[in-house]
């Protein structure tokens, strides 16, 4: 068995022993940088959900084995509004709407393409002024936005301050979830993503756990 699946196979057993609900979070295995030599042992095992962080490198990757395999594909780094075409087709889900420029760009581009992307609203839970999202006070009214544009919001997405209590932002984030009744919530990386699952995360997005780390 290759080291990626006993990796994959070794986290499952983790999150199992972890989630306090009853449907287990998706593990989102992301494959950003690695080529797709390295993914294919995860494809054949039958892993379908990996994230990118760059709609060109999605694009080059992804193409020919994409829709053959069934693969759902995850766009968790930013999106500019000038590759929005782009990402519409490739990606099932979007991780990363933090503007209303860009949700007026994605609602342009998928009546064009007749495709509704999943989308998460990321949320700037730390209020940082050099990270990208939608202030936590905001999100309530930003959503409204959302739905008027017809856009598929299925929850929320977060990347915590660095230096901090994670499972604090976490608790913080499955409650504002809960009070927007979002039914997925997508938080959690290799480093924290047991904290996420017991604060109910749906998508967790591990890489260097599951692919090693890039030299």
């Amino acid at each position: 068995m290759h080291n990626t699946v006993k990796n994959l196979i070794y986290i499952e057993e983790r999150i199992k022993s972890k989630a306090n609900h009853d449907k287990l979070p998706t593990i989102i295995a992301v494959s950003k940088t690695f080529p797709i030599e390295n993914i294919l042992p995860l494809i054949e095992h039958g892993h379908l959900h990996y994230g990118e962080n760059k709609v060109q490198e999605a694009l080059d990757k992804w193409s020919d084995i994409k829709f053959k395999a069934n693969i759902k594909l995850h766009l968790i780094g930013g999106l500019q509004t000038n590759k929005v075409k782009f990402a519409l087709r490739i990606f099932d889900y979007i991780h990363s709407l933090d503007s209303e420029k860009l949700a007026i760009k994605i609602a342009d581009e998928q009546v064009k393409q007749g495709k509704k992307p999943k989308i998460f609203i990321q949320v700037n839970i730390g209020n940082e002024e050099q990270k990208l999202g939608i202030n936590k006070e905001k999100i309530s009214n930003f959503y409204k936005f959302c739905k008027n544009l017809n856009l598929d919001i299925v929850g929320t997405m977060c990347i915590p301050p660095n230096d901090s209590n994670t499972e604090e932002y976490f608790s913080e984030m499955k409650d504002i979830n809960q009070e927007l009744n979002f039914k997925d919530l997508s938080m959690g990386m290799s480093g924290d993503y047991l904290e996420a699952v017991k604060n109910n995360a749906t998508y967790v997005r591990v890489g260097s756990k599951i692919f090693g780390s890039r030299n």
